[in-house]
């Protein structure tokens, strides 16, 4: 039996989280691990360890011990991290090395974008190019996003870890970007929240679990078999997880109740919203809206208004969507798809094609490009066999 991928990435946490309690410092710790997953695919392929979490620590802490013996300007690292390390270092309780993995990689002195990237990279398993890949941005340029994100912490120390908010909102980028399907993260992010919720009695992770709980529930509708994008207007909602479903809105009902409203919170009663209508016609976009301008007072951000505007739409008619959108700024991440929409509800298809076809060149991955060249098409496709530009 040879390598197995998934269990790699299921062992690199806590192969790590060994490294850093044994006094290894966090970017060398990481440096290491992945220096033994290499060695580890031709080894494994002759002759599988019966023990591969163990059989990676070893060999990760060799390959931490000849980093340490090749870099002079490091002699003092032993007696340095002996002073810190062991009470920093430990896991708190209740939690396994991968949440306090988390915690490290949300240094307080990294931006989000930068301390997702080095999550990514080091929690995880995945490689630079297929981070940079989900980013869209050129591996070389991802490369140094997490070698700056490295050295920042390694200059920072491993003292200050992450706050519960940071943390927070580091999970929910990385159920995100396993959400999109660019990267299968998505149930490892819900099993630390749960793990979070568990360790911190605060509404708003108990906000953040439901949230993301409430959206998993509709992954199997989203895409078709060839990951083409499902609009929720079209998602057939009897794949919906109604298990999922009943346990996000237990969880979001009880955080309302201690009446501590915040972000995550809202979020997921939005969710909840979409997710107790039968059909798309029956969703109350009314309280959607209202829920939007509750949020507004947590993150008045242009996606918030964005999204916002989109549910105007709805709930008002596509002039009043289209009204709110245009006190948007037109840079906004799919603003062009917001517009498209709002222009084919309106009844003006040749306005919405254009801007369908814009959103296109401006998707942030190949599922939503894709999705926009058929809309574009779509109505393209209508104008051009005569359909009335008032729909």
């Amino acid at each position: 039996m040879g390598v197995d991928d998934v269990e790699l990435r299921r062992l690199v946490p806590r192969v790590i989280g060994a490294l850093v309690r044994r006094g290894a410092d966090f970017a060398t710790a990481e440096d290491a691990v992945q220096e033994a997953l290499i060695r580890a695919v031709p080894a494994w392929e002759r002759q599988r360890p019966s023990d591969p979490e163990g059989w990676l620590i070893t060999v990760a802490w060799r390959a931490f011990i000849d980093m340490a013996r090749s870099d002079a300007a490091r002699r003092g690292r032993e007696d340095r991290m002996g002073a810190t390390l062991p009470t920093t270092a430990a896991p708190a309780p209740g939690t396994d090395d991968t949440l306090h993995l988390y915690f490290l990689c949300a240094h307080p002195a990294l931006t989000p974008s930068s301390a997702v990237a080095l999550t990514l990279r080091a929690v995880g398993g995945l490689t630079t190019r297929q981070i940079a890949q989900a980013y869209l941005v050129p591996e070389a340029t991802m490369a140094q996003r997490i070698s700056r994100a490295k050295r920042t912490v390694g200059r920072a120390g491993l003292d200050r870890p992450g706050e519960a908010g940071t943390v927070m909102r580091v999970l929910y980028l990385v159920f995100n970007e396993g959400y999109s399907g660019d990267v299968d993260l998505a149930a490892e992010a819900i099993r630390l929240a749960r793990q979070l919720s568990e360790l911190l009695d605060d509404p708003e992770v108990h906000g953040l679990l439901a949230l993301m709980l409430l959206h998993h529930a509709r992954r199997a509708s989203r895409t078709r078999p060839d990951r083409a994008i499902v609009p929720l207007a079209e998602q057939d909602r009897s794949r919906w997880d109604t298990g999922l479903i009943a346990q996000g809105v237990a969880i979001l009902q009880a955080a309302l109740g201690r009446d501590r409203l915040g972000e995550y919170q809202a979020q997921a009663a939005i969710a909840a919203l979409h997710a107790d209508a039968e059909r798309f016609e029956d969703t109350d976009w009314v309280q959607i809206v209202e829920w939007y301008d509750e949020l507004l007072r947590f993150a008045d951000t242009p996606i918030t208004r964005l999204n916002r505007a989109v549910a105007v739409g709805e709930a008002d008619g596509a002039p009043a969507g289209l009204a709110a959108l245009a006190a948007i700024d037109p840079a906004t991440p799919r603003w062009e798809a917001a517009a498209a929409f709002l222009h084919e509800r309106s009844g003006d298809l040749a306005a919405a094609a254009g801007f369908y076809a814009s959103a296109a060149r401006n998707a942030p991955n190949q599922a939503e490009r894709d999705h926009q060249s058929r809309q574009a098409a779509r109505l393209n496709q209508q104008l051009k066999s005569g359909g009335d530009a008032r729909g």
